[in-house]
């Protein structure tokens, strides 16, 4: 009993703290839309009550809670504490249905089945942003360029080319990146790692798109084409290199007679004239 009162008095006094910044309406003013249904106290933003509605704070940021216990989980992201244990290969989660979802990496169950394509994945949050391919609903904007992401995180990596916040470092040479998926692609110039091989010939490859491209090679597939004539390339760079044709751009220029060329290849072959 004694605990219970502690916790109602805990509950009171967290309830006045946050009221204290609440812009309260008198009580002459009339009558307004945001009513507490509890206490009856009136309110100018309906914001305003719903933090008034929300009585547990944490005291480590600004975040506020209608429970303890989503309190109690909230604090872990500040303290580390990862209480719920994988029991197959020890890995530890802050949150017991964030474990739930990670088993389902060893059981291979995919509870959560698209309704349009039927493709099954094993946490919810997959398939919601599965399904925005099939909408083509992209909620996440900039409020920079006005830019549109269909995923929150696709959004916070696209801040970083306006702030310039380069948070991942590499802890080999100290080149910072990003993304943690730019970093990792860079790791693999130290360690010299080529995860991705070609099936046909065996070639292994730094970069998934690298491989991607090498493929063209077995199959002749060309599919970046140019807008002014219709011929087709494997790759970009041969249509950048191929469009100068039409525009007549010389990009490359020689240092010693002043000869420009429209490719790199092309400008190092000459220089080979002045090196005789």
């Amino acid at each position: 009993m004694e605990s219970e009162l502690r916790e109602d008095n805990v509950k009171c006094k967290m309830l006045t703290e946050s009221l204290d910044f609440i812009e309260e309406v008198p009580k002459d003013r009339g009558k307004t839309s945001h009513n507490c249904d509890i206490c009856k106290k009136s309110f100018t933003r309906k914001e305003s009550l719903t933090i008034h509605r929300q009585p547990f704070h944490c005291d480590l940021c600004d975040r506020s809670f209608s429970g303890r216990f989503s309190l109690t989980t909230h604090r872990r992201i500040h303290t580390g504490e990862r209480p719920y244990r994988c029991d197959i290969c020890g890995k530890s989660f802050c949150r017991n249905d964030h474990l739930t979802a990670h088993r389902r990496i060893h059981t291979g169950e995919r509870p959560y089945q698209c309704d349009i394509c039927g493709q099954s994945f094993s946490v919810r949050s997959s398939l919601n942003k599965h399904k925005r391919t099939h909408t083509g609903e992209r909620p996440y904007q900039c409020a920079i360029c006005g830019r549109l992401f269909s995923e929150g995180s696709s959004l916070t990596k696209h801040k970083r080319i306006h702030t310039g916040e380069k948070p991942f470092c590499c802890d080999i040479c100290g080149l910072s990146f990003s993304s943690g998926f730019l970093l990792t692609t860079h790791k693999r110039t130290h360690t010299g790692e080529k995860p991705f091989r070609c099936d046909t010939c065996g070639k292994s490859f730094s970069r998934n798109q690298h491989l991607t491209r090498h493929k063209r090679v077995h199959t002749g597939e060309k599919p970046i084409h140019c807008d002014i004539c219709g011929q087709s390339f494997s790759v970009g760079s041969s249509l950048t290199n191929h469009k100068r044709i039409h525009t007549g751009e010389r990009p490359y220029r020689c240092d010693t007679c002043g000869k420009s060329f429209s490719r790199n290849d092309c400008l190092n072959e000459h220089k080979r004239i002045h090196k005789r």
